[in-house]
């Protein structure tokens, strides 16, 4: 029987700080490729947040953790949920999903970590740093962006197939983002 060869080792820290930069990347397919009239579109009902709300929300949160866990670095300015363009909320993602990358490689550094605990609110309890946070950040976007895609297909203005799968073909989604594969 022939033997397998010992897989290779994965650099744990290296491939959080990828999947983040992954997990922005789809937020920004949906931007790109959001119908314009769904942007500011009123909820079936009446009641909840039109995608611009949910998209600030998101950029507006990362801001929280940052200022509560990583209060050293640079704060991405606020996202106004009434006023901000489809653009201004891809550049506002970009931007708090490179500080709150610099925030987990900090985390992660190991007992030199500048961060030592994540606050997701004010009125949480700080955790240590590590997977729980990480994984917190990442679900949370994703529960954000499952509203986005559901709400524009109620609105008659769902996203193209392209954008809609786009969002799950992670091996084109790590190149894009310059890496060689899912780790």
């Amino acid at each position: 029987m022939a033997r397998l060869p010992a897989p290779a080792a994965i650099d744990f820290r290296q491939a959080l700080l990828e999947t983040y930069a992954v997990n922005d990347r789809m937020n920004q397919i949906l931007l790109e490729h959001l119908d314009p009239g769904a942007w500011r579109a009123k909820p079936p009902g009446g009641k909840g947040r039109t995608i611009a709300a949910i998209f600030a929300h998101v950029h507006n949160i990362r801001r929280k953790w940052l200022r509560l866990s990583a209060p050293h670095l640079k704060l991405p300015a606020p996202l106004d949920r009434a006023r901000c363009t489809q653009k201004q909320a891809g550049a506002a993602l970009a931007e708090s999903a490179a500080r709150c990358s610099e925030m987990l490689a900090q985390a992660l550094a190991g007992p030199d970590a500048r961060v030592r605990n994540f606050r997701r609110d004010g009125w949480a309890r700080p955790w240590p740093v590590g997977a729980a946070m990480f994984t917190y950040m990442v679900s949370h976007d994703a529960h954000h962006r499952g509203q986005v895609c559901m709400l524009a297909h109620q609105l008659g203005l769902p996203l193209p197939i392209k954008a809609a799968a786009g969002i799950w073909n992670w091996e084109r989604l790590w190149r894009e983002c310059g890496f060689t594969q899912p780790r």
